[in-house]
């Protein structure tokens, strides 16, 4: 895949990646500001790239929505925004190049037959470990009208990466999730693909997003190496903001949605204090700038571990706003 980075100087370079699956909320907020925050203090390029190849959970608006709600936070950027959906075939091109290698094979198989046939427990509700059906091979005969999605060969053995903030990582991705999805039965690019060769041609030299993808992290430098994809990014995965009960924020929850929050009266300034508080910048003061976070944010300040978003929280936003 030589020839797609951008020319971008000795500058790094990091990416704002909304996805229009749903409104932001409170958590996506904190680690856009935190990413922005970094890149300011860093130098470094920032780029609007907006992930909306998951068409079947793509809401209406949703893209502008994000959009707006990163520029009222107070954020800039100094490319973009682009939008995966408007030219598949550097996507494409790399799924040939896997392909002609002869680091790929079709699968026709259900999530119902993944389900009855694998043999280790999975991560989460929502991933299960691929158990190799069609894995060449030994793979069965493939009935030329079926759909197919198209699935990369994942070596045996670990991928260990240094991350900025949750440090050492290893991770044998045969094992947690098998040969993953490149391409998916409707003929679109898979999230773990799209994104390798996104920031390979954009020339993102630095990722900060939240840690429930460090696991995606190893699955990507995977796709990296049998790409030929060189240097791999330094990557800064941040503790999620989770609610009171500790469960990850969910998009349709309205009491967190940014565009909510705006409509009840909550002013950019509290806002951004607010997350501020949520970053361990514990004598925030009670209004400020995405501007005076940068200048002031450590990550020494940031937590290691999910940080809640109470109903105290809820109710100091409110303040004085009802």
């Amino acid at each position: 895949m030589s020839g797609m980075i951008s020319d971008s100087g000795s500058r790094g370079r990091t990416r704002l990646a909304p996805s229009p699956t749903g409104a932001l909320h409170v958590g996506n907020a904190r680690t856009f500001l935190i990413n922005w925050a970094l890149a300011k203090q860093h130098d470094w390029e920032i780029v609007l790239r907006v992930e909306n190849l998951d068409t079947p959970r793509n809401r209406p608006g949703a893209t502008e929505q994000a959009i707006e709600d990163l520029r009222w936070l107070g954020l800039d950027w100094d490319e973009g925004p682009s939008f995966q959906l408007d030219d598949l075939s550097p996507y494409e091109n790399a799924l040939k190049q896997l392909k002609d290698a002869g680091q790929t094979y079709p699968c026709p198989a259900t999530r119902r037959e993944i389900v009855a046939a694998a043999s280790a427990p999975h991560l989460d509700d929502h991933e299960l470990r691929y158990p190799g059906l069609y894995r060449p091979p030994v793979a069965p005969p493939i009935d030329p009208d079926a759909e197919v999605a198209t699935r990369v060969i994942v070596p045996d053995g670990d991928v260990s990466f240094v991350d900025r903030l949750a440090g050492e990582q290893t991770h044998d991705v045969q094992q947690q999730v098998g040969d993953f999805v490149l391409s998916t039965k409707t003929g679109l690019p898979a999230y773990q693909l799209a994104v390798v060769v996104d920031d390979h041609r954009q020339g993102i030299t630095d990722i900060v997003r939240g840690d429930d993808l460090l696991r995606s992290t190893a699955r990507q430098i995977v796709l990296q190496r049998l790409l030929g994809i060189e240097p791999t990014p330094t990557y800064w995965h941040v503790p999620l903001v989770v609610d009171e009960d500790g469960r990850r924020m969910a998009k349709r929850r309205g009491d967190t949605r940014l565009a909510s929050l705006r409509e009840q009266g909550v002013s950019t300034e509290r806002m951004v204090s607010l997350l501020a508080r949520l970053s361990g910048w514990d004598d925030a003061p009670p209004e400020m700038s995405a501007a005076q976070f940068a200048e002031g944010f450590s990550l020494n300040q940031l937590s290691r571990r999910p940080v809640a978003f109470t109903q105290g929280d809820l109710a100091w936003l409110l303040q004085n706003n009802q």
